[in-house]
């Protein structure tokens, strides 16, 4: 499974085709989680007609929700990541968090990603050129 962060859908939602070929590849395969923090940020962000079509579709993939162990797991990294000179947005460490306790690695064009790898709180997808 891989966590699949809002900037990597709006690419994919915009006809990236780099990006289509290979999320629609994970799809196929059903390889794709869901943060909820996610699905919210890809509905706010659409019009009428295509939140229709966004529930539709991404209500067929498995999602995750926080729960107190990821409200947990975050006021850690805050810590962690204030003495190393860091600091992230609540909802970058939230979808963080979730796939981290999903064992997922994270898909994102997103660079705080990149930080939060480097201090070892995730793992990055890097798909194959």
């Amino acid at each position: 499974m891989i966590c699949v962060d809002s900037s990597v859908w709006i690419e994919h939602l915009r006809g990236d085709v780099e990006i289509t070929k290979h999320i629609n590849a994970r799809l196929d395969t059903r390889e794709v989680l869901l943060p909820a923090p996610v699905r919210i940020e890809l509905l706010a962000g659409a019009s009428v007609r295509g939140q229709i079509y966004l529930r539709d579709n991404l209500s067929t993939l498995p999602t995750v929700e926080p729960g107190e162990q990821t409200w947990s797991r975050m006021e850690t990294w805050c810590e962690r990541a204030t003495a190393a000179g860091q600091h992230f947005q609540c909802i970058d460490l939230l979808i963080a968090a979730l796939a981290a306790e999903a064992d997922a690695p994270v898909w994102s064009l997103d660079r705080a990603f990149e930080r939060m790898a480097r201090l070892g709180f995730i793992q990055l997808f890097r798909p194959p050129a």
